[in-house]
Parts: structure tokens; sequence; C-alpha cells
């Protein structure tokens, strides 16, 4: 059937299956999966009262937690975990959590499952399930305790390396009042000539500068001075640097870059007869011999030196540090060797040491310090280039870097600069920035003022100042003094840099101009304590400890164990860690219980952003609610100062972050209410952004997969800018990509409390989904209306939904009382023939005066419904679209449209048609082979005369209101079109059905035909009188067609007529009085009008019924449906697997039966399955707001769609024949008696003749349609072995019939006197008996496959013997040049 589309008014369809049917309680909690395309399916529920609330996946196993139980048939304590290969629910062992679970984090890497919840047991508020050894613990940190004592959140940092814990908790770090410092630096090899200060100063990389040593030794193991700078061994050959012997030496380094130092290492060697005993140094370029203190190793005293200082020639004594009196800045060193032991002098270490700490902007003078386990780093954001600046020394330069910024930027919109110093120790610092002068640079007007931060660690609060660039010459500003933590795998001191909150300065062409040089950290003292106070940033303040709130970080891979339930020592405490303090401090150190941290979500910058539900009452975020963020150690803002509403849930997505919860706007209202419940934050541009309106609800929780943002909560809506909206309830799919609300794929309604990624996907498979919460309704699949179906699918076939979603209509269609209408039935193509075995039933006229009743009400549709679709080959982008019309409306390219639309499946995308729009309701579609897309319904086109009918031209994209003359209602009506369709009969005519008068002049109720090519109406034969609601054809070449509805005939009610293209005329299908009432619906077995379907309400409209035509009366076939039942549609439609075949429905197709259905085996339905024997319940679809749904048409691309070509003898008379061999010929003629006895009354029907029958013998109804050709075809040869000879018997009765023939067939065979058998009998005894065989010369129309059993292949011209005429639709002939015989259709010889 190629591409298949299914239509109706329904928000979610489901498939029956086998399993009981699944009926929800909303007061247990429904656990759901979900495939990558959307589709749901119900996993179990838990008691009554349950909730899930979180779950992750480990493993290929899914846990997930809240308050429950059991789930399912399974006890489970709160938290259990589902197996998808099995299907299987369990309990997590014993001793678990003692109450309700919050949030679950599932690490992979260790296979631990973190537990987080309000319950005292195995841990306070925090458990651990190891899935290895399938036992609960207590987190090493214990738990958490105060405020509510509960966890809410458990996600990673960026780096998946540690997790943070969110929630209503408090913390406390204590003080310890002992020095960090008090020995020397544990980084460096000890020495007795080092102190606690002097080994915390960090050397500076002398990598890159110019060393010479003069003179140098002649040994080459030991006249390399560049190996003493750092030693990679003991004293010795490749370690140490000796001078010449018997001269002293001069050292000088030169690093031509500026240095801010505050004193030298010396090791001296003791190789022996080799030593140095005194020194001196001074400093570049100034020449200043630089006044040195030190500690002299023997006594421990400190000493001062200058021009002669010792060195120690103790061989315990590994270095001694030589101090200058204050930092000096310098851009290099010379060192004199003035007196030495030995031959010479000599040296085995050798470092300039820094001020304490450092760190350039420019990353390659970074380099890594000796002893230092890492070097300094920087991160940036924004593009920075390279300056290069005169520095305040003489003939040295220092390279910067630059980047500007637009006059009016945010400071979170413009470039950042963040050092990260190497810090050896702890101690108090001073920490400098220095800002080269503008004068230099000649850039003083693109200068301003930018916001610097210093994070210290150790519980200090951040420094936060602004500094002025506007400086002529080279300056440092003092940002920070006070304590430093040192660097650790934990912690690094940040220094950060970005455009001050008022810039000063007008700035140059529109510009700003940030400078980023280095920064210096001056150590002052090397004697601190470890705990510093809590206080407003900018302030040094100390207290004994510090408290935190709702938040804390556990770095994955500590191996600590400390109880956070009371105070966190300082050698557990994280950089992250201060957020807690900031956010204590923030909220005035006061918490409520209410008060609390939901979500977090940590960006690869390192910002920390936090929503819950919160409001900031103290320092610089004084104001912001329910969400902030942590950015280079310090609490900010987001813009408008967050948001007007609690937030229960944050997903990152790139530099976009999506926020979820019970919110409607930004604090200021700055988007005039767009943001119901969820939102997005702009990373990037410090702003918020509309997620279309939002939900008309609260979001619970979100989820990223597949790039869509999975929305789930208590909503029905989501909500489009436009403020149309799109059904969902309870879950919502927002695409990243388009920025639009899409189908989610599944159908539920209900409270929904959570949605997350499932187990790891297969290869090549997209990543599945659970979905939790209170659910009062649920399908399989969520769709405005259309689904695609395709086979393959295990236990039925594969359903893709609509990818977008539709919305209600935006205007309405009158239906005056007057007017019946009913969903279209669209059908397109011819069908191949189908063999049977009764006989083509004569269709008499009906001479009763009844008239019909009126045809039914259409069931309801309620926006957004699809009634009608019909595919279509796109040529501009190759791909088949479907054209579909209902009740909907839809947003494309900013405007509103409704009624009829383009679906592209390949891309998910719909589009409107141009030019005037629709007002009212599409029942029917069709395209011809023109590009001519022909719409009917009830409707006007706006600004047109077209009432209920549109002529669109899909080639040149604009309405046709030209090639076709509108419909004209009856009196106090108006036109609706219910069935548009064509026949292969006629090429170029389109058969528009429904209820209307007139087609523009002509009078043609009910029912016309439009010549596409003269663009002319015409009336089928004389017309009848009614209105149609279905369409369809019979005959090999749909030169029949069957019209149902409330029709009359001659005036009298028929409901289903057949109209014969051929002779022109119209006859009842059966009795009138056989039909209960209008039709709705009708479909004709694969083209045979002896198998005809036809399905309605009883006159009174109390009940349906469905009835069956077998060629020679109506049957009914439907008793137990139920008295709500509508049916809007029947079509055959053909099986993958064979059912067993009946006289009614043969085995490889079944009669798909849609609407609104109820039934006493099945219940409710809207599609079910006939075999001809029972029904088979096939697809439930609903609405979004969970009532019953219906179906109102499968369409599909094959015009030409047939069942596949069947045997012309079915199994029974092959059977019977093989039957009559074996018995002899006596026995054969009297089988052969007896059957046509039972089938046939020939001669009685010709006793009886009318117009009718004639019309009858001349439709190509069967191939063939008597019994007699049956056997002639198959058993001639078969049988006898011999060409049948034919008696000329009733050659008069013959004659008869065709004189009364009022209108002979134009393409009828010739030679109407030939003489054939009139019985069976006959034609056998004649065969036997007859010494010679009659038959006449034929020639071949048209070219004939002849593929089928019995019969003979024709080309074009062909000349052959007819010796067989008696079938009107099939005679038998024979090839004179192969002697093949064999049946053929007589309308194809001449």
């Amino acid at each position: 059937m190629g591409q298949v589309g299914l239509a109706g008014a329904f928000a979610g369809l489901s498939l029956f299956n086998n399993t009981t049917a699944v009926s929800f309680d909303p007061s247990t909690s429904s656990l759901l999966s979900r495939t990558g395309e959307g589709a749901l399916t119900t996993l179990g529920t838990t008691n009554s009262g349950g909730s899930i609330d979180s779950g992750c996946a480990i493993n290929g196993i899914f846990y997930f937690a809240g308050s429950f139980s059991s789930i399912g048939n399974t006890s489970a304590s709160n938290i259990a975990s589902y197996t998808p290969s099995s299907g299987v629910f369990a309990a997590l062992g014993s001793n678990g959590p003692d109450g309700q679970i919050n949030s679950l984090y599932c690490d992979v890497s260790n296979t631990q499952l973190w537990v987080g919840g309000h319950f005292t047991s195995p841990g306070s508020s925090v458990a651990i399930w190891d899935t290895k050894s399938n036992s609960w613990s207590a987190p090493p940190f214990k738990g958490f305790s105060g405020a509510a004592g509960e966890v809410l959140s458990i996600t990673s940092n960026s780096s998946e390396n540690s997790l943070l814990f969110a929630g209503s908790f408090l913390t406390s770090f204590a003080s310890n009042a002992t020095a960090l410092n008090n020995t020397n630096n544990p980084n460096i090899p000890y020495s007795p000539g080092a102190t606690p200060f002097s080994s915390s100063l960090v050397p500076v990389p002398l990598d890159g500068a110019e060393i010479l040593g003069e003179p140098s030794s002649s040994n080459p193991q030991f006249s390399n001075i560049l190996n003493i700078l750092c030693p990679a061994g003991p004293d010795g050959p490749g370690n140490t640097w000796l001078a010449a012997n018997g001269n002293g030496a001069v050292i000088t380094v030169r690093d031509f870059s500026s240095i801010n130092a505050y004193g030298v290492r010396l090791g001296n060697t003791f190789q022996s007869g080799y030593g140095t005993t005194t020194f001196s140094v001074t400093s570049i370029p100034d020449n200043t011999v630089q006044t040195l203190s030190y500690v002299n190793p023997s006594t421990g005293q400190n000493m001062t030196c200058a021009a002669s200082c010792p060195l120690s020639t103790d061989s315990s004594i590994l270095y001694q540090d030589f101090i200058f009196t204050v930092p000096v800045t310098l851009t290099g060193m010379q060192i004199t060797l003035s007196g030495w032991t030995g031959a010479a002098p000599g040296l085995h270490m050798l470092q300039l040491l820094s001020s304490g700490a450092f760190a350039s902007a420019i990353s390659s003078e970074n380099t890594q310090s000796c002893f230092a386990p890492n070097p300094s780093n920087t991160t940036s954001t924004g593009q920075w280039t390279t300056k290069d600046a005169v520095t305040n020394i003489p003939g040295t330069l220092q390279t910067v870097l630059v980047s500007t910024a637009a006059v009016g930027t945010s400071p979170s919109e413009a470039p950042t600069f963040t050092w990260q110093p190497y810090v050896s120790a702890s101690g108090q610092y001073d920490v400098y920035l220095v800002i080269p002068g503008c004068a230099d640079f000649q850039d003083c007007a693109l200068r301003t003022s930018v916001q610097v931060t210093v994070f210290p660690g150790g519980g200090t609060q951040p420094w936060v100042s602004t500094v002025s660039q506007q400086v002529q010459s080279d300056t440092t500003a003092l940002v920070y003094s006070g304590p430093i933590v040192p660097t650790s795998t934990n912690f690094v001191t940040t220094i950060s840099m970005m455009l001050a909150n008022n810039p000063e300065g007008g700035g140059q062409d529109g510009q700003y101009e940030l400078v980023a040089g280095n920064v210096a950290l001056v150590l002052t003292s090397a004697s601190v304590t470890s705990a510093v106070g809590s206080g407003s940033s900018a302030s040094n303040s100390t207290t004994s400890s510090q408290h935190g709130f709702g938040f804390f970080e556990w770095p994955l891979s500590s191996s600590a164990s400390i109880d956070a339930t009371g105070t966190i020592p300082n050698t557990s405490e994280t950089s992250l860690d201060m957020i807690s303090i900031d956010l204590y401090n923030a909220l005035g150190a006061t918490t409520s219980t209410t008060t609390s941290v939901t979500a977090v979500a940590q960006h690869p910058s390192g910002t920390v952003y936090l929503g819950g539900n919160f409001q900031l009452i103290s320092g610089s975020t004084n104001g912001v609610s329910n969400i902030v963020a942590s950015k280079s150690g310090s609490l900010i803002s987001l813009s408008n100062n967050g948001l007007n509403g609690p937030v229960t849930s944050i997903v990152l997505s790139g530099d976009e972050l999506y926020v979820g919860g019970s919110f409607t706007d930004t604090n200021t209202a700055s988007t005039q209410g767009k943001l119901q419940g969820v939102a997005i934050y702009d990373v990037s541009s410090n702003s918020w952004k509309a997620m279309g309106a939002g939900v008309n609800g609260v979001v619970t929780s979100l989820a990223l997969s597949n790039g869509q943002i999975l929305v789930a909560g208590n909503f029905t809506e989501a909500l489009n800018s436009s403020a149309a909206s799109v059904s969902a309830g309870g879950l919502a799919a927002w695409d990243v990509n388009t920025g639009s609300w899409v189908n989610s794929g599944g159908f539920v309604v209900g409270n929904m409390t959570f949605v997350g990624n499932g187990t790891l996907p297969a290869t090549g498979q997209e990543q599945t989904q659970f979905v939790a919460g209170s659910v009062r309704t649920m399908a399989e699949y969520g769709a405005s209306g259309l689904v695609m179906l395709f086979n393959g699918g295990s236990t039925g076939p594969q359903v893709t939904p609509m990818g977008i979603q539709l919305q209600g209509s935006i205007a309405n269609a009158s239906s005056p009382a007057t007017v019946t209408k009913r969903q279209p039935h669209i059908r397109r193509g011819p069908s191949a023939w189908i063999s049977h075995l009764n006989i083509g039933t004569l269709f008499t006229r009906q001479s009763t005066a009844s008239s019909s009743s009126a045809l039914p009400p259409s069931p309801p549709a309620p926006a957004p419904a699809l009634l009608a679709g019909a595919f279509w080959t796109n040529v501009s982008t190759s791909h088949e679209v479907a054209v579909i019309g209902g009740n909907f409306s839809f947003s494309s390219s900013s405007t509103t449209s409704s009624a009829v639309a383009i679906y592209d499946p390949v891309t998910s995308s719909i589009s409107a048609l141009a030019g005037a729009q629709i007002n009212g309701v599409v029942r029917a579609i069709y395209v011809d082979q023109k590009q001519q897309l022909f719409v009917g319904g009830e409707f006007n086109l706006t600004g047109t005369t077209a009432s209920g009918l549109a002529l669109y031209d899909l080639s040149a994209q604009q309405w046709d209101t030209s090639s076709m003359q509108p419909l004209q209602p009856s009196a106090g009506s108006s036109v609706v079109v219910r069935s548009i369709t064509s026949t292969t009969y006629k090429s170029d005519a389109v058969i528009v059905a429904g209820s209307f008068a007139q087609a523009g002049s002509l009078s043609c109720q009910g029912i016309c035909l439009f010549d596409t090519t003269l663009n002319q109406w015409s009336q089928l034969g004389g017309g009848i009188q009614g209105d149609i609601s279905s369409v369809s054809y019979a005959g090999n070449n749909q030169e029949i067609l069957i019209a149902a509805g409330s029709i009359t005939l001659s005036g009298g009610s028929t409901n289903v007529a057949q109209y014969d293209f051929a002779n022109t005329t119209w006859a009842a299908v059966g009795s009138g009085a056989e039909l209960p009432g209008p039709v709705t619906a009708v479909e004709v077995n694969n083209g045979n009008s002896s198998s005809i379907f036809a399905a309605g309400r009883t006159a009174d409209g109390s009940s349906p019924f469905m009835m069956f035509w077998d060629g020679v009366s109506w049957n009914n076939v439907g008793s137990s449906l139920q008295g709500n039942t509508n049916i809007s549609q029947l079509l055959m439609v053909p099986l993958l697997n064979t059912h067993s075949a009946n006289s009614i429905i043969e085995s490889d197709r079944m009669l798909m039966i849609s609407g609104a259905l109820s039934d006493s085996s099945f219940g409710s339905a809207s599609s079910v399955l006939f075999d001809g024997s029972s029904f088979i319940p096939y697809m439930a679809t609903m609405t979004a707001q969970g009532a019953l749904g219906s179906i109102s048409s499968l369409f599909y691309s094959i015009a030409n769609f047939s069942f596949t070509q069947q045997q012309f003898l079915a199994t029974g008379i092959v059977i019977l024949i093989s039957i009559a061999i074996a018995a002899g010929v006596v026995f054969l003629l009297a089988l052969i008696g007896i059957l046509w006895t039972l089938l046939s009354r020939r001669d009685d029907r010709l006793a009886k003749y009318n117009t009718s029958d004639d019309d009858d013998d001349d439709s190509v109804q069967h191939r063939p349609s008597s019994l007699l050709e049956h056997i002639n075809a198959a058993t001639r040869t078969t049988i006898l072995g011999a060409p049948s000879p034919l008696n000329a018997v009733g050659v008069e009765k013959e004659e008869a019939v065709r004189e009364a023939s009022a209108e002979p067939d134009p393409f009828g065979p010739d030679g109407s006197n030939y003489l054939r058998a009139e019985t069976p009998s006959d034609a056998v005894v004649g065969t036997m008996a007859a010494e010679e065989e009659f038959s006449r010369p034929a020639h071949a129309r048209y070219s004939f496959d002849g593929t089928g059993e019995g019969e003979l292949p024709l080309t074009a011209g062909l000349e052959v013997e007819v010796l067989d005429d008696r079938d009107a639709a099939w005679w038998y002939t024979r090839n004179p040049q192969t002697g093949q015989e064999g049946v053929v259709p007589a309308a194809y010889l001449y």
C-alpha cells in the first residue's frame, strides 16, 4: 500500500495486544518506558499514595526511587530496580533508606548508587547502594542535618569527578586555630638554611633566561651552568657547576622581563677541592648590591650581609635562602663568587625566589617552577590578542593581552580573564594586579575600569574590588590582602577580571579595552591560622567558624572520612564549598525548612547555577530569587534578578540553561508572562528566553535526550508564542535545534513527577527514557490526529506519529441543522479482481415510494482533528508528503493557518498552502496526476465563491478559482463534500460526493463528475436524490461506482447504489428494505461487486449496523456493535499472515473498520479488524482530555493497490474436481449438475430478464463470473484432453436477451449470435459427442497479461478463435498460432 497514513480526532493512539488492558488509578504512581521515538509503555504502578521522583541507570539496570511500598507485584521500600531485558522489578536489599528518597545519582565508573532524601538510616539524608556487593552503607561524610535535613538533588560537576549535593541542610566549617605553616614548606626539600617564610616563595622559572657562568671549568661534566637551576640529582657530575681553577667567578642572569623577586637560593658544592665561601648579589638593571637576610644554620640566628655574604660549607646544608630587605623589581641579577675553598668556587643549586607567587597572562611564560607540581595557569572568555608594553625598567618589554567590548555590554557578556597562580604554601599575601600604562600604548581613551575577584580559599570570603585601568604609567593595584590556601588537587587560588558593573569612561569608537598583564602575590607572613570567618565580599573579617546552606561538594576520589552533620575540617573543604557559605550569608544567616536548593548544574567554564526556593537578602545578590550563579568564587545574579517562583529542575545544553518550576516570569516581569513553568537562560548573553510561552502548569522534572528537552509536570498544554496551545498532558518535548514544541511521541494525561534517561541504547539506537507520575490515561503513541504506519513491528505495524503538534481551530464552519455530514471516505486507484464462486447478482431497481432517512450527524471531531489525507510527491524536494485536512490550526513562518496543510514525514515539518485561508472543516482530500489538489468539506475559502470544494494548483502553489464552478447547496443548507475519488475507467474524471444540489448551473444532487481536461461538470447518468457519505469502486477497471449514504432512486430508498460508467445507469444494490438506515461507510472487497460491506446507523439513529452484500442479499455482520458506535470508514487491508478463510472474507485480508467503536466482545476501540466471522480490536485512540477518540480514515500512497493475484479455482472446487476424475465422467456430470443447480439460476434469470440484468452481464465483476467458464477453462484439457465443441442450444433465447438490451455495451464483444452451450451438461455432452468444433475469429483490442490460472495472454491485434462466449465478461478462446486456450476479458476482443 506504500506509505500509509491514519487520521482521526485523537491525541493518543495505542495498538491492542494480547496483554491485559491497563487501567490507571491516579492515586498510584506509574512507571512508563519511553522509546527513542517517544512511544510509551506501562511497566508497573506503585501502591496507592506512592510516588516516583527520581531515577538513573547502571549497567543495563534502571534504579528508581520516591515514596512507595510496592511496585507492580514487588514489595519495595522507597527504592527499586527494573531490568528492561527481563522486565523484572526487584527490591534493593534490606536496611535501605527509612524515608522518602528525592534524588539518585548513578556512579557508573564505581558501580555505586548515591541516594539522597529525607531519612536517617543508613546515613543522614544520604546513602550508598553498592551494586557489586548488593549492600547499603552511609556516605564517607555521614550525611547532613539542619534546616529541613533533606537532600533534593545529587549531580556531578562538569568534570564528573565530584558530586554536588543540594537541598535544605546546614554545613559548618571549623577553625582549629593552629598554624598552617609553622614549619618549612613540605613541597620542597628541607634544609636548615631555609625558614618557613623563604620556603614558601615559589622560585622564578629561568628556562628562557640568558645565564652565563664565567670563567667556567674545563671539565664538561661541571661546565653547564643550567644544570644547577633545578638539579636533577645530588651534588655531582651533571648537577653541579664549577668555576675555572684558581679564579673567582661571576654568574649573570638576564631575563629581559620584569620580575618581582624576594631573594636567591644557593646550594654549595661539596665536590672534593671545590666550594664557595663568600658571594654577593647585584640586581640588574639598577646595579645595586642587595642587602640579604638569612638564618645562620649553625646558630639559627637571623643574620644580614651585603658585599661578602657567607655560604655554608657544611655538607648537611642542602641550600640556604637569602632574602632581600623588600621585594625588588628587576630583570636579572649578577652573583659574584668572591671566596672559595680548594681550587675554585662552585654551586650545586641556584634559584631566584619570587615575592611569593605569580602568574602571567601569556601562557608561554607560565612555565613550571622548580619543586612545583604544576605551573600557573590562565583561562579566559572572549577574544584576547597580544600587545607589547614598555615597562618602567629600561630596555625591557612586557607582553600583555587585550580584548575589547562594546560600550553598553553587560559584564556577563564581556570578555573575562582568570589567573590561577601556583601557590606553594599558606600565608598572608598581598595580591597585586599589574596594569601597564596607557600612555605608551596611546589607548587611554579605550581604557575603562574592571572588577577583580580574588578567591583565596581557606573559608575566606572572596575579595571583590573595582580597578581603573585608565593609568598613564605602569601601576600595580592591590586587589587582595589576607590569607591564601596553597594549591592542591582540590583547590587553586583564582584572580578573575571582568568588565566593571559601571565601567568608567566613554570608550573609543563605541569600544572599551580590557588589559590583562601579570599578577604578583607578595608573601607578607608565613604564620597564619586555618580559619577565617564569614563576612561580606570585599571583607577580611574573621570568626572562629563558618556556616553554609544547601550545597556541598564531595570529590569521588576522596578517601577522607568526616562527619558533615557536625564540623567539617578545613582539609576537606573544596573550592566549591564556598558556595554554601555565600548562600548562607546571602540568606541573611537565617534559613527555614521551606528554603531549599533543588537543582544544580555546572557550566564547563566553572560557573555553578543553583535553583530552588529562596530569597537572597544580603550582599551583592540582594533581591535575587530562586536561581543564582556562583562564578569565580562569588555569587552573581542572573539577569532580572532571577525568577518569580521556585525552581525544581535544571538541565544544561551547551550555553543554554533549561529551567523548570512553578514560575511565570523573571523577578522584574521582563517577558510579559512568557516563562510559564519553563525558561531558557542564555549563558553567553546573560538573558532569559521563552520556550514558546511555557506550559499551563507546574514543571517537576527536565531531561535532555536525542536533541530534545523533555518536560514533565502537572500541566495539560504546551503554549506557543502566539498563545495557541498544543495538547501535552503532563509530558512535553521541546526541540533544541528548531526552538519549538514538538510531538513527544507518546501520549499521557496525568501529573508526571519524573523524566530521565534510561539504560544505554544499543549501537545505532536512540536513547530511551523512563517517565513516572500519577497517570489518569495513557496511549502508546501521541499525535495530533495523524500517524504513519509501516510494516516491520514485532507485534504489529511500526507507528510513527506526526512530528509536530497541531492546535485548535481558528475558525469553525457553520453546520446548519438541515445538513448532515460524515467523515470522508477516500479511495484512490483501481483494484484487481479476486475470484469468487458466487454468481453475480442482478441489481434490480427499486420501485417503492419510500424515501431515505437523513444521514446521521457527523461524530464530534474537536480540534485538533485530522479527517482526511492524501499522499503527493513534492517535485521540489522529491519527498512523498501527506496533504492533510480536518479541523485544526498550526503556526508556520510566523502565520497561523487552518484546516489544510502539507506534512513532510521525512523532515517532520508542516507548511501551509499559499494564498487564501480555509474557514471551516476539511473532510476530503484528493490529488490527481496533474498536481491538482481537490479539497472538500464544510467551509468557505476567504475571498472566493468556493463553498465546500476548492481546487489548488500544487505546481504553481496557488488556488485555482477559475477552472471549477462552485457547488451550490439546497435551499436552507450548506455544501458538504465528504468524498473525492477517481476511477481508472475515466482517467480525467474526479468524482465529488456529499450534500449539494448543483455544480455551477448544472443540477447534480449529491454526486457529480468533474472533467479535469475540459474543466466541466457532468451528471452521472440520470442522477440520484439524497446525500452521499462514501464512494467505492467495482470492476477490474473500476467501471462500476458504488455510492452509499441516504439515497433515493426512482422514488425508492436504497442507501447503496451502483453506477455503471459503461451504460451510464444507476441501479440499487439489493433491496433497500434490507438496510436498516442510512449508510456512512461502504467498501467493495477488491472490486468484487458481490462482496460489499456497508455500515451506518438505523433510521431512528438509535443503533449502528454493518451489513454484507454477498451478491444476493444484505446480511447483518455487526450485530454485536453497541449503540454509541459510529463507523467512519471501511477498508480492506492486506495481511502479512493469513487467517482462516470463510465465505465472507479471503484469508489474505481483513476489513478494517474505523471510527468510534464499541462492542460487547472487545469494549471500546477506534479501529477493529473483521475477518468475516469476528471482530479483532486493532487500535484505540483518545482525545487530549482522555476521552475515547476516533479514527476517520486510513489513506495510502499506491494508487493502483490490489491484493495478490489469486488462482481461479478455490481450494474446495479443486478438491471436488479431483474427486470427479477418480469417480469417472458420469459422477462428474452429476456433480456439475448439482453445483449448477445450487449456484446458478441462469434460465430463471433469463425468463425474468430486465434492463438491470443485462447491465450485470456486461460488467466485469468476476474473473470469470460463471462456474461454467471456470470448468471450461480449467478442466477441458485436464479431464477430457480435447477442445470443446459447442452445441447450438438456446440460440433464440440468447438473441432475445441481446435484443432486449436498452443500451448495448459499446465495448461489448461482436458476434452475439454465436452458438453457446446453455448448461454444463450441454457443454460436456457436446464435447464428447460432437464430431467438429464450432468457433469464430476475433481480434485483441488490447494486450492482456494472462498470468492467472486458465487465462490466455493477448497482444494487441492478435487474431484468436472464440470457442465460448456465454459469459458476458470472460470468453473462452484459443490462440491458433500456439494452440493454447484460456479465458480473456470479453471487452478486450472485437
